[in-house]
């Protein structure tokens, strides 16, 4: 399964395509090459295309009108990102706790709609939940640091486990791994669930309503660590586009079975050879 170099192209198409965002389809507010047409492409043939997102300040409303304007049209259906998977993961396992979102107004927006209180009271807090929030500071620090270690009453959860998150030419912002290492670092506490890739959540959120079989899906991201590793720990086959985070070299350090099923230098080669042909498509065409 796993390959020894960047693929011209796919061999086959799969039954149902489960996509990365940033630094897969898009990288800023610039599609990038081939993507348009790909995604156009496995529709037009029928085939279910979804859009997954471990970035918790856009929620899939904001998701679905940034592809659109694209170019992409895409429905909020086609969509499940960690502002989703939070939020239905608090409403299947805690529905009456009392929340600290160190987080920004999409998902504070999302857990609020969803009838949750939330609160900025160490005494009151059941569940401290860390972000990737370009607002905190170290007031939110003590209000975590004070639930947790001092009252003891709280526990801490995360959106997702990303370091940072990619911006155009190569540079990048501390993500929500930074605020889960900053509340473990003054606490001591453990991290008691991920709510984004690679936990395979992310998945069955994605395919929920597509009838086919996970193991005839892939997964096409530009991260190893969440969007691969998830489709790995799913059974679910995977392409990796060297259009964001990896590099071919990252990918060829890994061991054998833990090597995504394809390599690509960009995202349209997971269309066959064969249809490219009957397309006409060529390579140095978006």
């Amino acid at each position: 399964m796993a390959t020894t170099g960047p693929l011209r192209h796919a061999a086959e198409f799969y039954d149902a395509y489960v996509f990365d965002l940033d630094g897969t389809i898009y990288l800023g507010d610039h599609l990038l090459p081939g993507a348009a047409r790909m995604i156009a492409e496995l529709r037009r043939r029928g085939i279910p295309v979804r859009f997954l997102s471990n970035n918790p300040t856009k929620d899939p409303q904001m998701y679905s009108d940034k592809l659109t304007k694209l170019g992409v049209e895409t429905s909020v259906a086609d969509i499940a990102n960690t502002v989703v998977t939070t939020t239905r993961w608090l409403q299947a396992n805690h529905p009456d706790a009392v929340l600290f979102p160190i987080a920004e107004e999409p998902l504070q927006r999302a857990l609020r709609e969803a009838g949750f209180t939330l609160s900025e009271d160490p005494e009151e807090i059941d569940i401290v939940i860390a972000s990737y929030d370009r607002t905190f500071d170290y007031r939110k620090l003590q209000i975590a640091f004070d639930a947790i270690w001092f009252h003891k009453r709280a526990f801490l959860i995360t959106t997702n486990p990303d370091r940072f998150c990619p911006f155009p030419g190569g540079r990048g912002e501390p993500d929500a791994a930074a605020i889960v290492g900053a509340i473990q670092g003054c606490t001591g506490t453990e991290l008691v669930k991920n709510l984004g890739k690679p936990d395979p959540i992310m998945l069955h959120e994605a395919l929920a309503n597509v009838d086919v079989e996970v193991g005839r899906s892939m997964m096409v991201g530009d991260r190893l660590q969440t969007d691969i590793q998830m489709a790995l720990d799913g059974g679910m086959a995977s392409a990796c586009v060297l259009t964001g985070e990896a590099t071919e070299a990252d990918v060829l350090d890994r061991s054998a079975d833990q090597q995504p099923t394809l390599l690509l230098d960009r995202i349209d080669r997971l269309i066959p050879q064969a249809a490219w042909d009957e397309l006409g498509w060529s390579d140095t065409d978006d």
